[in-house]
């Protein structure tokens, strides 16, 4: 039942946080907090307990649950977690904590409906990290939309509504694409084996021709793409981002992206791996492109939080690449850069809310200067800032350069093209800084520094990033296990871009 504890938790404790709201305006903040703690507490007992099971052995599934829900359908509420799942559902509830104790202060009005929202669209997630039916993990992903919307609609800035109605309408049109290829999916599993089901297991393995698989998986890849997201389809993020609240763009950026990352993963290239196949050079491409484009139009921002917006579209490139570069490297290093984005973007979007807060702005042409007054500020801020550069001994820095050496057997051009992201990202992330903390003064500014409350925050982020850019093997081993066996699931995929090199002499490389 833990894995039913994980959702039914934050899903009460944001019942719990508007019930209780009336007249006291610090109790839902509390009662949110404490979910969440409770939440990460199991997880991370999950994680302590299973060292072996999460990464090491053979065992495809830590924990699953399985019970008959609607079986004339062939829906039933499966639940299962992995490696994988563990690693996201850890940073679900850690980045859910960050994202409660940093709007501490911010949100004034209707504080118990916003944490309401909040932790159903936290508990939508989970669902998504863990669900195996086809049909439940629709349910999940259009669970944790709603409550996102009204976040943004809500308590955003000055063009909130344009930007959560777009935002809705990105992924809702594209989530019903997905609902059509999942439809068609199950009758196409039907008509081969006379069963009609929605269990990813079962699915599996499908027969189909290779036009029907190409159109079942795009289906599936463009609700993936869109919130992964991926240029052309990227044009929602800034918008949202730039408008949110504080902890609305810690839980966009930080996992409303990385379920695109986790479909991708899970869904679209183990359960259609020869047309995935098929798709590789189309999905590479696009994914060099989202890590140029975003570098670039990062550049030319002034609003601070829209330029941290569309670094997101950079970093998130390298996750697509190697996805579907789709070897061990890759994957290891898809999985980190899913975290240490989170992470480190999660961290910068705290900080630009706290000078929005301060200052009451986000544009960089009226800050300069700001580290005089603001010195804690300002060294998080670099640290972050050089995360997000790929700085060696950083988290950001080992998953890129995983992702690059992975890339590399598949496509030498794409990998030395997405290479030179990492110098766009030196200037981008340089000239924030630069811009922010240091420079003369356009207008002369005294901001009062991060304090306790936001230190903590800022300490236990400083510590995870940095934690995994010097030790990120514990975190190889525990997704070990289940990249091992999403490759096995894409067989079509796994013999693409290997390379084995002859032992005896300089012979030349045999490519399979």
């Amino acid at each position: 039942m833990i894995l039913i504890w994980l959702i039914l938790i934050p899903l009460m404790g944001g019942l719990l946080a508007w019930l209780f709201s009336r007249g006291n305006d610090r109790l839902p903040r509390w009662i949110s907090l404490i979910a969440l703690i409770i939440d990460f507490i199991l997880v991370l007992l999950l994680w302590m307990q299973y060292p072996e099971r999460a990464g090491l052995t053979n065992r495809s599934w830590l924990v699953d649950i399985n019970l008959e829900w609607i079986p004339r359908l062939g829906i039933s509420f499966h639940l299962a977690l992995d490696g994988l799942s563990l690693l996201l559902v850890m940073l679900t509830s850690f980045l859910g904590i960050m994202s409660v104790a940093a709007s501490w202060t911010e949100i004034k009005e209707r504080v118990g409906f916003f944490h309401f929202n909040l932790m159903w669209s936290l508990a939508g997630i989970t669902g998504v990290f863990l669900s195996l039916d086809l049909f439940l993990f629709y349910f999940f992903w259009e669970l944790m939309l709603v409550p996102m919307y009204f976040l943004i609609a809500l308590w955003g800035h000055e063009n909130r509504i344009s930007a959560a109605v777009k935002f809705f309408l990105f992924t809702q049109l594209s989530g019903l694409l997905m609902l059509a290829a999942i439809l068609g999916l199950y009758f196409v599993h039907a008509r081969g084996t006379g069963i009609y089901t929605f269990d990813y297991t079962q699915l599996l393995g499908t027969t189909m021709g290779s036009t029907e698989g190409m159109l079942l998986m795009l289906g599936f890849l463009i609700a993936f793409v869109v919130k992964l997201p991926a240029v052309p389809f990227h044009t929602w993020l800034p918008d949202a981002h730039t408008e949110a609240p504080t902890a609305g763009s810690i839980i966009l950026a930080g996992l409303l992206l990385k379920t695109g990352a986790y479909g991708l993963l899970r869904f679209a290239v183990p359960l259609f791996p020869h047309a995935a196949l098929d798709f590789t050079p189309v999905a590479m491409a696009l994914a060099v492109i989202g890590i140029l484009y975003g570098a670039v139009l990062a550049f030319g921002q002034t609003d601070l939080k829209r330029l941290v917006a569309y670094t997101s579209v950079s970093h998130m490139g390298f996750v697509l690449l190697g996805i579907f570069a789709w070897n061990e490297l890759a994957l290891q290093g898809a999985v980190i850069q899913i975290i240490c984005h989170g992470i480190s973007t999660g961290a910068l979007f705290i900080i630009v809310g706290a000078l929005q807060e301060r200052i009451h702005t986000r544009d960089m042409e009226r800050m300069g200067g700001l580290w005089t007054s603001a010195p804690r500020m300002g060294g998080v801020g670099l640290l972050f800032g050089l995360a997000s550069l790929g700085l060696p001994g950083l988290g950001n820095f080992v998953g890129e350069f995983l992702v690059l050496i992975g890339a590399y057997t598949v496509s030498i051009p794409m990998t030395a093209i997405a290479a030179t992201g990492l110098v766009f990202a030196t200037v981008y992330s340089l000239w924030m800084i630069q811009r922010t903390f240091f420079g003369p003064r356009e207008v002369y500014l005294k901001v009062p520094d991060l304090n306790m409350r936001e230190m903590t925050v800022m300490a236990f982020m400083v510590a995870v990033i940095v934690w995994i850019g010097l030790y990120p093997q514990p975190v190889i081993n525990t997704a070990k296990g289940a990249l091992n066996a999403l490759q096995k699931n894409a067989g079509a995929m796994t013999s693409f871009g290997k390379i084995s090199y002859p032992v005896s002499t300089g012979a030349d490389r045999d490519t399979k």
